[in-house]
């Protein structure tokens, strides 16, 4: 399962209540993150947030990007799939589809060819896109930066100006109306509580249908 949304949409803190509420009904949770994720990909999640590598343009920073999500997928998310856990990641393929290629605007058959090598058919059941203006995302993910410790700088995507993020966001809608049947629209704008009890409800929905899938196909091979 993905969690997709511009800055300061709250995926981070609503992947962390799904954990917890999933975890406390018997299941078994891995979360996880892009770029990132496995120590190949955490590396490349610094040259890529820090800004090092956009000189050589988002064509670069796309490789790069698809390279990480390969190395996280091998490293951990398949790894984990087979173990019959789940997997909750903050950022997936939508990320690159946005950011590199609707206001990247890298041409279409680079990006499915990125994908294509990258994630092959390795798809999540549900995308959770947590919508919210661009304004208030980013009002809050500067509030953010400024309480943590290290008192941190916008990263690489952060410090774009506010038409880019808004552009974004309708990029995020934009996949969710192409793909009804794989994303959820989420509104971020409610109480963070209230968010994740919606979350959760849809959650358990697709849960409980992938499981049937898997229990009739567990039949049919030994019919």
């Amino acid at each position: 399962m993905s969690f997709e949304g511009g800055e300061g949409a709250g995926k981070s803190t609503q992947i962390r209540l799904l954990a917890e509420a999933l975890r406390a009904r018997g299941h078994t949770v891995v979360t996880t993150r892009e770029p990132g994720g496995s120590p190949g990909a955490e590396a490349l999640r610094h040259v890529l947030l820090s800004g090092a590598a956009e000189p050589f343009g988002v064509r670069m920073e796309a490789l790069l990007f698809a390279a990480a999500r390969a190395d996280h997928l091998d490293c951990v998310i398949r790894p984990a799939l087979g173990r019959g856990e789940i997997v909750l990641c903050d950022r997936f393929v939508d990320s690159s589809r946005v950011y590199q290629g609707v206001t990247g605007n890298i041409e279409p058959p680079l990006m499915a060819a990125l994908e294509r090598v990258s994630i092959g058919s390795s798809m999540p059941d549900v995308t959770l896109v947590l919508d919210l203006p661009a304004e208030v995302g980013l009002q809050r993910a500067r509030r953010r930066a400024g309480e943590s410790a290290e008192g941190a700088a916008p990263d690489r995507f952060e410090k774009e100006k506010l038409e880019i993020h808004e552009k974004r966001r309708q990029g995020f809608l934009d996949i969710a109306g192409r793909e009804p049947e794989r994303c959820r629209v989420v509104d971020a704008s409610l109480d963070k509580d209230r968010i994740a009890r919606d979350i959760l409800s849809e959650v358990l929905l697709v849960i409980a249908q992938v499981s049937g899938i898997e229990r009739a196909g567990g039949q049919a091979a030994h019919s």
